[in-house]
């Protein structure tokens, strides 16, 4: 059964996004222009386009997921990528915020764990025809390497915010991340002013699955 993806796209940026306090023409373009679609299963191309979490193929733990479309937007917006940042995000997933945050930065280093997530991630980027993104296996929860980023981005909850992560913010910088624990969770954009100075501003409530990572002890919750 074929099916109208403009259409599809079309509702989901009018009915769902636009009304979630989304209105940066630019974000807006980016998720017409990124076909959602390529980073899901054929079978659930439609269910890309829904208002809720999608798992992903081979998915072992609940954090393994497309984020609300919704979500994505927002902190795509409250991020204010510049065509010279460098981006870090934490949990590469699909490979599909890889691809929202590429299309506005020099460049983007995605960082997972998993290494079917990696696999996927790299395959759905290629169909995509996305270039400027590196999607590396390994534990990025407390940072990546030794240089700093413009732009942190983790797609994933954490039960609070890693000091290590700040502190690879270049000046000017900003990171987004879902903090907290159940039964509320905030995603926050964390900005860098200077050496010893940051600012916090939360973005919304919600409910995401912490992100795995050894080098920290999760509290468990079901949804």
């Amino acid at each position: 059964m074929s099916h109208d993806f403009e259409a599809l796209r079309y509702k989901l940026i009018e009915q769902q996004i636009r009304p979630w306090n989304v209105s940066n023409l630019e974000v807006l373009e980016a998720l017409r222009q990124i076909p959602r679609e390529t980073f899901v299963q054929e079978n659930q191309a439609v269910l890309a386009f829904a208002d809720t979490k999608l798992p992903l193929p081979q998915a072992k733990t609940p954090s393994q997921t497309m984020l609300e479309p919704k979500m994505e937007a927002r902190l795509l917006q409250a991020l204010a990528i510049k065509r010279t940042d460098k981006v870090l995000e934490v949990g590469a997933g699909s490979g599909y915020m890889a691809a929202l945050l590429a299309n506005f930065a020099k460049s983007v280093t995605s960082v997972d764990i998993d290494p079917e997530m990696v696999t996927l991630a790299k395959s759905n980027l290629a169909r995509a025809y996305i270039s400027n993104v590196q999607v590396e296996v390994g534990d990025a929860y407390t940072g990546w390497g030794d240089q700093s980023y413009d732009v942190i981005c983790v797609s994933g909850g954490m039960p609070s915010l890693y000091e290590g992560l700040k502190q690879q913010l270049a000046i000017g910088g900003r990171l987004v991340a879902f903090i907290g624990e159940a039964p509320v969770m905030n995603a926050v954009l964390v900005t860098r002013h200077d050496a010893t100075r940051f600012s916090e501003e939360v973005l919304f409530e919600t409910m995401i699955a912490h992100i795995q990572s050894p080098k920290v002890k999760h509290t468990s919750f079901d949804f």
